[in-house]
């Protein structure tokens, strides 16, 4: 197995896409309006800098099997707060240090931009995630909703 020596954190391609969303559904809780190809494609063309993978050993392979993508988070940056997303760790690598790894990049990225505070989407019955944001530093403000229409019918 590898060590966490092999981790890798980089920023995604055009060609990582089909391998993102694939590990998406394989890692991620719940699915959003833009988890499709052209969604992803129109975040990594306007900021290829926001979609942070981890990779372990050899680039080829996904998944928990020892090689490949084993997390993601999306750093987005809107010139005034940070945002962000998709944080998600394969079920087999999770415990292990990546999604701080992951997160201190996304940090690290903002600081660099500018920005001065960052918030997080988190689904509200996923107690797992909870406990890894509490872990990061973050906290829910328990006065913020989020309101959302969607764009297209």
């Amino acid at each position: 197995m590898p060590g966490m020596d092999d981790l890798r954190i980089r920023a995604a391609t055009p060609d990582d896409l089909d391998a993102v969303l694939a590990f998406w559904k394989e890692a991620a809780e719940g699915t959003s309006i833009s988890d499709d190809r052209a969604g992803v494609e129109r975040l990594v063309v306007r900021d290829p800098e926001a979609l942070i993978l981890a990779e372990l050993g050899d680039a080829g392979g996904t998944g928990g099997g020892g090689a490949g993508l084993v997390g993601t988070v999306i750093a987005g940056f809107d010139g005034w707060r940070c945002h962000l997303y998709r944080l998600a760790v394969h079920p087999d690598r999770r415990r292990r240090g990546i999604s701080a790894a992951l997160l201190a990049a996304a940090e690290e990225r903002f600081v660099a931009l500018g920005g001065r505070r960052g918030d997080a989407m988190v689904l509200a019955e996923n107690e797992r995630a909870h406990h890894a944001w509490r872990a990061a530093g973050y906290a829910p403000e328990q006065q913020w909703r989020r309101w959302v229409k969607p764009l297209t019918g």
